[in-house]
This record gives structure tokens, C-alpha cells and sequence, in this order.
């Protein structure tokens, strides 16, 4: 099956649909911690180019804030969803869709766990996520921590969200899903068919949003619902946007 998402998705039109590309663990491979990745040159040539193909139509689709994806892709600055929806930028601004998490709840978020314990926080504004890769033992007791946190803080309205040995303790009713929907309303997005990779239960939002948008959407390392075909790693995926980029040039 992952031989047919790169034949799949190497046969779209460019100039008919638009590329909305999630990062950690479809771009680029998981690091051990939100700051410790790497992404290929290649990956960023690519990009540029189908950019260009696509007449501005590609978005990149993260749970991370804007200003960090712009860091890891730099030069690159591409229309982004950040924070899993809390944010996006069309062009040059950032416009926030949804309300900072107030300070002290944020500090207690941040200091749930021993500093000892191997869990990295962001601390994003609007929302303050865990990370456990390092030390996945710490799961249940940073649950536990997360739940205590919330409950010191009855009037705010929040949610956690889980992913890959990571919880986030967000707004609820902001998901990358709605800010797809959006997005898909503006130019150049607006008209062409969206075309989404993802790889993480945090996407599931837009796996299910594809269909009402009549797109298609791709996954990696492991199937959802109604996806086309299944990528199998990171690196399969850049080879293919490569390919993609490069179809019909001399």
C-alpha cells in the first residue's frame, strides 16, 4: 500500500489541487524532542518548488506554533495552521483563533513533572504541551499532574489533547480539522481539491473534514479512516513531493 500512495500521489495535477502537509512524522522523522530534528535541504527545495507549481496552493499543518515552523524551515515562510488550528497565516500575518491560556495556569503546566523526569514542555501561549518521549514511564504520572492542573483552574474552558507521547492541554472546539475548513476558503486554496498528509491522531480532524471538502487525504506509518493510501515513512513521503515537484520539467 505504500507503494501506491507515492504512485497516487505523484499522478496529482499540481495546478488542480492544494498540498496541506503536516510535519513531525510525515515531512520529518520524530527526534527525541519537539527541538531536536532535522529537516533536508531537499525537503525545502521541494516545497519551494511545488509552491510554485501549485500558485501558492500548499500549506504546511502542525500542532507546533508558526514562528518555530518558520525556524525550522527557514528561508521558507509557506501559508501555515499552527498550534493544531489555534493559529494561521495566508501570507505575511499571524492571525490567532484562539485565546491564550492564562499565565499561572500555564506555570503549573510547566513545572507537573520533576524537572528530572525527562518531560519537555512548549509552552506555546494558547495552549502548554507535554512531551514524554524521553521518558514514556512518565505517562500516567503526567496525566494524573495534567488532570490535577486542570482541575485547580475550574472556569477555563480546556481540553487534552493526546498524540504521539505527548499531551496538550488546549482550547477546546480549535482543531486542525476547522482550520482546514477555513483555510480551504481563501485564495489560491479556495476551488482546488486539498490533498492532506498526516500521520498522528491529531489529524484525525482533517481526515474527516476531506470528505465534506470532497479531498483526499494520505497517511503515514498507519492507516485512518478514508484515507486514499498509506505512506510508510517520512522519507517516502519527501521522495514523492520530489518527484511531484519535478514532474513535467525538462
Amino acid at each position: 500500500m505504500a507503494g501506491r500512495a507515492s504512485e497516487d500521489f505523484v499522478a496529482l495535477d499540481p495546478t488542480a489541487v492544494a498540498l496541506l502537509l503536516d510535519i513531525d512524522g510525515t515531512l520529518i522523522d520524530i527526534g527525541p524532542s519537539p527541538f531536536e530534528v532535522h529537516v533536508p535541504d531537499d525537503l525545502r527545495r521541494s516545497l519551494k518548488r511545488l509552491f510554485a507549481r501549485t500558485n501558492g496552493a500548499l500549506a504546511l499543518v502542525s500542532g507546533r506554533p508558526i514562528r518555530d515552523i518558520d525556524t525550522l524551515f527557514s528561508p521558507l515562510k509557506l501559508p501555515a495552521i499552527g498550534g493544531h488550528g489555534a493559529e494561521m497565516r495566508l501570507r505575511e500575518e499571524i492571525t490567532a483563533r484562539a485565546t491564550p491560556l492564562p499565565q499561572e495556569m500555564r506555570q503549573q503546566l510547566r513545572l507537573a513533572v520533576p524537572p528530572d523526569a525527562g518531560v519537555v514542555t512548549e509552552d506555546k501561549g494558547y495552549s502548554v504541551a507535554l512531551h514524554y518521549r524521553k521518558s514514556p514511564s512518565q505517562e500516567s504520572n503526567l496525566h494524573d499532574a495534567i488532570t490535577q492542573v486542570c482541575a485547580n483552574f475550574p472556569r477555563e474552558a480546556v481540553e487534552v489533547l493526546r498524540g504521539k507521547a505527548m499531551f496538550e492541554v488546549k482550547r477546546p472546539g480549535i482543531s486542525k480539522g476547522q482550520a482546514v475548513s477555513e483555510l480551504m476558503t481563501y485564495p489560491p486554496f479556495a476551488d482546488r481539491q486539498p490533498i492532506f498528509i498526516g500521520d498522528d491522531v491529531t489529524d484525525e480532524s482533517v481526515f474527516a473534514a476531506l470528505p465534506r471538502l470532497a479531498g483526499k487525504g494520505y497517511s503515514v506509518g498507519r492507516p485512518f479512516r478514508d484515507v486514499a493510501a498509506v505512506f510508510a515513512t517520512p522519507r517516502e513521503v519527501r521522495e514523492a513531493l520530489d518527484n511531484l515537484a519535478a514532474k513535467g520539467r525538462e
